[in-house]
């Protein structure tokens, strides 16, 4: 019986053990859990609203949150679409199995607290695009399993610690955007994983380690706008996974290494504005993969290697602002993909290939005033025969009547006079010796009644033209003393030997920019007022179809009247050529402003929004107040002209049509790569709307500082989602006050409503104009936390 009892003792004293451990287990866990609720609801992140949305105040139903198996938190991501506007304030010791924490454009202030780096099972840890400020925390070096890092687009100080190199399983690394300081750490290539490293808009400084070659993965390099010196690491070739390689806008010097042929996954190469000298490596010609190719702004010589012509992919070539010499390569002609051609400010010479018409844009300006070609408006070349050295003869040019010779180089007679080649007339004067021998073998006799009759004539015609040169002289003394530059009272002879003067015969020189239609030209008129000269093409010139239309189209322009539609003063039609006389604009295209950072700094927010309302309201008095209705079809950042206030004027009416209401208005397609609206390509029928989507996309380039197609390909996918309006904005210029941001969310409201691809559902320019000038409503957010998304459905609601 004791024994019997015994037994049941022990075994109830078994089975209250496991209970108890049983109950301590759950009670273990639900502290867990209480404790990571309690983390989160602490962190004011989540309102009451959020915490019971899905039927539970579990955080595991939370937005932004995702637990694991065991309703343990292991996310946490709050993207664009949520402004927390606090600090960092989270109890990280809470949240120990946290695998993921984004908190993207969240508005989060202040600086990473050292706490992060109790989170030692993290991964994924961006805090891009706050307001972070403070040195980089040295506690996040102790986050042994995190992949990625991106604390980019913040304001963090200080250096980039040396024990970040201890984050051996890092694979995304993006610091860029802030404010650090000191110098390229040497232990970021203990990194062996890394794939993609960005440190861009710094200002770091020192060089870049030689050690940087062991990153073999590195598919993405970003180093832009610091101030790293030295010469280009030699290793850097080694890194043969490499597709984007930017070390632009530092003070890099040296060779660019020939080695760089290595880099055959290359598709976006910048080493633009450095100190790099000596030749472009022909070998550049093996990256075959290249859609970019940035080398401006550099101290490079030599010739532009042949080579080049093996990149059939290439869009954009940049080699302008260095020190090229020699003529441009004939093969580059056939790339037809390229899109932008920059060779400006070097020493190039001879022949331009005249297949260059295909490309977007093509600047050669301010290079050797020798450069000929059958190109826009440069000279033709001179025939080199037997003498190709001729090309480079200053003499040629000298005498262009030795361009319609020939054969003046081959004359047995110069051989013992070498001057005479440079003068052209030697071989006019033995033809007319020539001829008086004949003449005197022939013994032609002219009677002399013949004789005093033809001289008879001659004096009446003589006499004649001078009493009407007289009278013609009379009237335009009087026009040049009036209004020299109204079209009606412009003569078409003095105009043409006027601006023939102004621009030595449209000397290269005086050439400020080439289009599809013409070439532009400053000249100084004898009255002393600057204008720009629009000289067309000379198949256009040439076309007698296009004489009629031209002169009716001129006479329309002449009667716009806007502020800012730059003025048509006035035409000449001339059997050699004909053009158009603008007022000049101090400071050229919006494209070239945009270009170079000196003057897009000048640029700033308040005159940005403000030439996006001016091309607006021109826009809208062209198709709504002009009868008939005008569209005109090309608007570009290089159609819109900025005087010396950098106010805007739409320019260029090359391509503009009329639109008439009982007529067609089928149509070739015409306008400018990256800003035709996309129905052109199945309708071809213009309507205003082609203008309104142009502008849409003219009003992003201006916030944006650059061409927005990347963005435009988004636009049309999910992807845009995700972009806030702030990191597509020009880095350059410092970032607006809360009111110009207030414009900014404005502007991009209306772009991205112009961009709509049905056409009907785009504004019209009158209703884009007058919201201009309408009351504005206060932004509801800081512009930090205002994604492309918010902006689209804004721009739903005013429709």
């Amino acid at each position: 019986m004791a024994s019997s009892l015994s037994i049941n003792s022990v075994a109830l004293l078994i089975s209250v053990l496991f209970y108890g451990i049983y109950l301590d287990t759950a009670v273990d866990f639900v502290t867990a859990s209480d404790l990571e609720a309690q983390a989160l609801r602490e962190s004011g992140w989540w309102s009451s609203d959020d915490m019971t949305a899905n039927y539970s105040s579990d955080p595991c139903n939370w937005k932004g949150i995702h637990c694991n198996d065991d309703a343990s938190v292991t996310d946490v991501s709050l993207f664009h679409d949520v402004y927390l506007g606090s600090t960092l304030n989270l109890n990280f010791s809470s949240l120990t199995n946290l695998t993921r924490l984004i908190l993207v454009g969240a508005g989060l202030r202040g600086s990473i607290p050292r706490e992060i780096g109790f989170l030692s099972k993290l991964k994924h840890l961006d805090l891009s695009n706050n307001i972070l400020t403070r040195e980089f925390p040295p506690s996040l070096t102790n986050l042994a399993q995190l992949e990625w890092l991106d604390i980019s687009a913040n304001q963090i100080t200080g250096y980039i610690p040396h024990e970040i190199g201890f984050l051996s399983k890092l694979k995304h690394l993006s610091l860029s955007n802030n404010n650090l300081t000191g110098e390229f750490p040497p232990s970021l290539t203990n990194l062996a994983q890394l794939e993609w490293l960005d440190i861009s808009s710094n200002q770091i400084t020192g060089y870049i380690p030689h050690e940087i070659g062991v990153l073999s993965k590195l598919v993405r390099l970003l180093l832009f706008f610091n101030n790293l010196m030295g010469e280009f690491p030699p290793s850097l070739t080694n890194l043969t996974q490499l597709e984007w390689l930017d070390i632009s806008s530092n003070q890099i010097s040296g060779f660019i290494p020939s080695e760089i042929g290595l880099l055959k996954n290359l598709w976006f190469l910048s080493l633009s504005d450095n100190m790099l000298h000596g030749q472009i490596p022909s070998t550049v010609g093996n990256l075959t993969n290249l859609l970019n190719l940035f080398l401006d702004g550099n101290q490079i010589n030599g010739t532009i290697p042949v080579e080049l012509a093996n990149l059939k992919s290439l869009e954009y070539l940049y080699l302008d602002n260095n020190n090229l010499k020699g003529s441009i390569p004939s093969d580059i002609a056939q790339l037809t993909s390229l899109r932008i051609l920059n060779l400006s400010h070097n020493n190039l010479t001879g022949n331009i290939p005249g297949s260059f018409n295909f490309i977007d844009v093509v600047d050669l300006s301010y290079n050797n005033k020798h450069m000929c070609g059958d190109f826009f408006d440069f000279p033709p070349c001179p025939s080199t025969n037997n003498h190709p050295s001729t090309n480079n003869q200053p003499s040629t040019n000298s005498h262009p009547s030795t361009n319609n010779h020939p054969s003046t180089n081959n004359q047995p007679s110069t051989n013992s006079h070498p001057s005479t080649n440079n003068h052209p007339s030697t071989n006019n004067n033995s033809i007319v010796s020539n001829n008086r021998s004949i003449l005197s073998r022939k013994h032609i006799f002219v009677p002399l009644i013949s004789i005093v009759l033809v001289f008879l004539v001659l004096g009446v015609l003589f006499l004649y033209r001078r009493m009407l040169v007289k009278k013609t002289k009379s009237k335009s003394t009087k026009t040049k003393n009036g209004n020299l530059l109204s079209v009606w009272n412009y003569d078409g002879h003095i105009a043409y030997e006027d601006i023939i003067k102004a621009t030595e015969d449209f000397d290269i020189r005086y050439c400020i920019g080439t289009g599809g239609y013409g070439s532009v030209y400053k000249a100084e008129l004898p009255c002393g007022k600057v204008v720009a000269l629009k000289k067309l093409h000379r198949l256009e010139a040439e076309n007698k179809t296009f004489d009629k239309s031209f002169q009716n189209e001129v006479k329309v322009l002449t009667e716009i009247r806007h502020r800012n539609i730059i003025k048509l003063h006035g035409f000449c039609l001339h059997k050699r050529c004909m053009f158009l006389v603008y007022e000049y604009m101090e400071r050229g295209s919006l494209f070239c402003v945009l270009r170079f950072d000196t003057e897009a700094l000048e640029l700033d927010w308040k005159k940005r929004v403000n030439i996006i309302e001016c091309t607006a309201h021109a826009l809208s008095y062209m198709h709504h107040d002009c009868i008939p209705a005008i569209v005109h079809r090309d608007i570009s950042s290089n159609n819109i002209l900025l005087n010396s206030k950098l106010e805007a004027f739409v320019s260029d009416f090359g391509t503009a049509k009329l639109l008439h209401p009982d007529s067609s208005n089928q149509t070739l397609v015409v306008g400018t790569y990256g800003y035709i609206a996309p129905e052109l390509a199945y309708t071809m029928v213009v309507t205003e709307k082609c203008d309104v989507y142009s502008f849409g996309v003219v009003a992003l380039e201006i916030l944006m500082g650059r061409h927005p197609g990347e963005l435009l390909t988004l636009l049309s996918s999910s992807s845009s989602q995700n972009v806030m309006l702030h990191e597509i904005l020009d880095q350059r210029l410092p970032p607006p006050n809360h009111r110009v941001a207030q414009d900014i969310c404005f502007v991009a409201t209306i772009a991205l409503a112009c961009l709509r691809t049905k056409p009907k559902s785009r504004p019209t320019m009158k209703r884009v104009s007058q919201d201009f000038v309408s009351t504005k409503k206060p932004l509801a957010k800081p512009l930090h936390a205002v994604s492309l998304l918010h902006l689209i459905g804004d721009s739903e609601t005013q429709s």
